[in-house]
């Protein structure tokens, strides 16, 4: 199995109403992508200065799966809502 892990940090100003969006894109995804094995996402609660704004954990079959996954259409139309918003992201993707 694959885990995939990406934090994302918000640019300033960015809207409560873009953010609720984007949740409620990513909560249709795992109904819509059959490669999906298990996910969750969240707000940070700590906002600390090293804190990103926002996780997504995904586990995936295998590497392949991950990358269909990313190529889904509904995963871009998600993702592209995503990179409007955000200043930056980054991820790590492990076996367990």
């Amino acid at each position: 199995m694959l885990k995939h892990i990406v934090l994302f940090k918000f640019k300033p100003g960015t809207r409560e109403e873009d953010i609720a969006d984007i949740e409620k894109g990513l909560a249709t995804l795992p109904e819509r992508i059959s490669e999906i094995k298990g996910y969750e996402f969240g707000r940070d609660m700590l906002r600390t200065d090293r804190s990103y704004d926002f996780a997504l954990i995904s586990e995936f079959e295998d590497q392949d799966a991950m990358k269909r996954y990313q190529r889904h259409p509904y995963h871009f139309a998600v993702l592209n809502k995503i990179n409007m918003v955000c200043e930056s992201t980054i991820a790590v993707d492990y076996h367990f």
